[in-house]
């Protein structure tokens, strides 16, 4: 199937998507901004490849053959003969209606235009465009290059045929795939770390519990490979913070208003690994 392939957003998640899309043999165009970030994406991209490399896991002639499939660019008219689209920007509604409303005039009338939306409903994004029947979720989970899922989210009016080929792009750049029918705030994943992360967090303000201690009681008592608030500062406790606000202003449902503490400390801008503090220190 491999063809052409637009990532629009070349941060972690949007150079993850890249970087597993060119070594199954896409061509690729990143887009961002500015070639700062396009540098940083690919800068990135080097960096995970060549890991892999050391570790015996893909052949070291396949690093600059894989960098060769990907392009760098700050012009999204570089979309244009992509045959699937997929946007990794910011977690703002505004910010992806701002991206759809352009896509869906300059991709081409077959694209199928994907979201790597962790917590916005699909058919709000699908809405700006002409072709919401085109639009689809594709959740992939960070780090893109490690993490096996890919949760697709069907919005309110994707077609079957927009399903099938965002599933087979997916399975085709080696992940597995969960289809979600409804495409309520948060999914399906999204929605239960959220909820167990709002009540991790609960009790750790409440000083039932410390930080330590509660994500052993989740990795030993559960089998989870990392505990939630270790999964936050991974994450971003930003974005764990907008994907509960964004649930809570969708379902008015109690369990997911974020406590005091995650506002706090993203006012204070302690957002886990990508500043050195979170709940732990890096």
């Amino acid at each position: 199937m491999a063809g052409r392939l637009a990532v629009v957003g070349a941060g972690l998640m949007g150079s993850g998507i890249a970087q597993v899309a060119a070594q199954a043999g896409w061509q690729v165009t990143l887009r961002d901004l500015d070639d700062a970030a396009t540098g940083r994406g690919i800068d990135g991209i080097r960096r995970s490849l060549e890991k892999f490399a050391e570790k015996g896991k893909i052949e070291a002639s396949e690093v600059e053959a894989t960098l060769g499939r990907i392009t760098p660019t700050t012009d999204l008219e570089a979309a244009a003969d992509a045959d699937i689209v997929v946007e990794a920007v910011f977690e703002r509604l505004e910010v992806k209606h701002e991206v759809f409303r352009a896509l869906d005039k300059i991709c081409k009338a077959d694209a199928v235009l994907a979201t790597n939306t962790s917590a916005i409903p699909v058919t709000q994004i699908a809405a700006v465009t002409e072709r919401p029947e085109s639009v689809v979720g594709t959740h992939f989970f960070s780090p893109v290059p490690m993490m096996k899922l890919c949760e697709l989210v069907r919005g309110f009016k994707t077609s079957d045929a927009a399903l099938a080929t965002a599933r087979a792009f997916a399975e085709e750049i080696g992940k597995t795939v969960v289809v979600v029918n409804r495409d309520i705030a948060g999914f399906v994943t999204t929605r239960l770390i959220a909820a167990l992360v709002v009540e991790a967090v609960k009790l750790v303000e409440s000083g039932v519990i410390s930080a330590e201690d509660l994500d052993t009681a989740c990795r030993l008592g559960f089998g989870h490979a990392m505990g939630p608030l270790a999964t936050t500062d991974l994450t971003g406790v930003d974005v764990l913070l907008h994907a509960a606000k964004n649930i809570y202003t969708d379902t008015a449902d109690e369990k997911f208003f974020p406590p005091e503490l995650l506002q706090r400390m993203v006012t204070a801008g302690d957002l886990g690994r990508k500043t050195g503090k979170g709940f732990y220190t890096y």
